[in-house]
């Protein structure tokens, strides 16, 4: 397996989204995929050759945050901070913060505002892989475009919307509607666990109550937004692919997905260390201690990255999730 292009121009889509904060969701007990959570969270389980927080992280970086804080359980907290480090070997910070129980997704934004409070806020779900030609530009302009005013989400058409959160939209492809997990959906479009929103974010999660299910729905908070007139919803095509990691069966799906690209095209997808690299957020030296510390394919991925970083191709930065 061998890297491809360098970064050629590291801000060039400007440099916006280094204003904002992420927020990494990655508590809950895993129930759905016990009894292999017995023991570790989920999002520490292998997807591939890399945990999955590493996946939904890299989102993030490709968007441009830098600044992310990892919500976990008080019982697996010191797991993800033996992986994940402060974020300094990535050029990035990390802040860990926990929540004892699994009271829903928004309440990630409720647990240290201080972190967000007046900054846009981009917040992803740690079980969500997603891939697909062009990420970076779509995550970069969502960024923007939230950091305008709103909230942007993303919708995928599937088979099973009754297992999510399912937008509604008119002829024209405006939101009508958001349901949690519907026993009749109105739609198929579901929607992802990636989300934009602007800097009234931290304001409108305070004042969230939790739903029937005993929640603070991120739907719920979606709908806030809705109410306002202030919800955009971009749609994915075909060549996005997206994974809720949550099941034996999905988690099963992603991996084979993720080893089936990366064998065959040779590139590592959701690599923190190459994506920021290539985005100019750590040197060449920084790259090679962090492949010292691998003696195997992974380190050898790395350490082939650094050695072509003389000889970059016209790309930019690669789709590296």
């Amino acid at each position: 397996m061998s890297p491809g292009s360098i970064l050629t121009d590291a801000n060039a889509d400007g440099d916006s989204a280094s204003t904002y904060r992420g927020v990494l969701l990655a508590g809950g007990d895993g129930t759905r995929l016990s009894p292999l959570t017995g023991a570790v969270s989920k999002q520490l389980l292998p997807v591939y050759n890399k945990p999955m927080v590493y996946y939904p992280l890299s989102v993030l970086m490709l968007a441009g945050l830098r600044e992310v804080l990892v919500v976990t359980t008080p019982r697996h907290r010191a797991l993800f901070e033996a992986t994940l480090g402060d974020g300094s070997a990535w050029g990035m910070r990390f802040v860990f913060a926990e929540q004892p129980k699994p009271n829903g997704p928004a309440e990630a934004l409720r647990l240290q505002p201080a972190f967000h409070d007046g900054y846009p806020v981009a917040l992803v779900l740690g079980d969500n892989l997603i891939y697909g030609s062009g990420l970076r530009q779509t995550l970069r302009s969502a960024a923007r475009r939230a950091e305008d005013g709103g909230a942007v989400i993303f919708g995928h058409p599937v088979r099973d919307p009754q297992r999510y959160g399912v937008v509604e939209l008119d002829a024209r492809g405006w939101p009508v509607s958001l349901e949690e997990k519907p026993a009749s959906p109105r739609s198929d479009v579901a929607v992802p666990g990636l989300y934009f929103y602007d800097a009234e974010v931290t304001n409108l999660a305070a004042e969230l109550q939790p739903s029937s299910r005993g929640e603070y729905e991120v739907t719920d908070l979606n709908r806030a937004y809705l109410e306002r007139g202030e919800l955009h919803v971009e749609l994915w095509g075909r060549g996005t692919a997206w994974f809720d990691a949550g099941t034996p069966e999905s988690l099963l799906e992603a991996q084979n997905f993720i080893h089936t690209l990366e064998s065959r095209q040779g590139v590592m997808i959701g690599c923190p260390e190459e994506i920021a690299f290539l985005q100019g957020w750590i040197d060449r030296a920084a790259l090679l201690r962090q492949a010292n510390r691998y003696d195997n394919d992974y380190g050898r991925y790395l350490r082939a990255l650094a050695d072509n970083a003389t000889s970059p191709r016209s790309d930019s930065v690669r789709n590296a999730s």
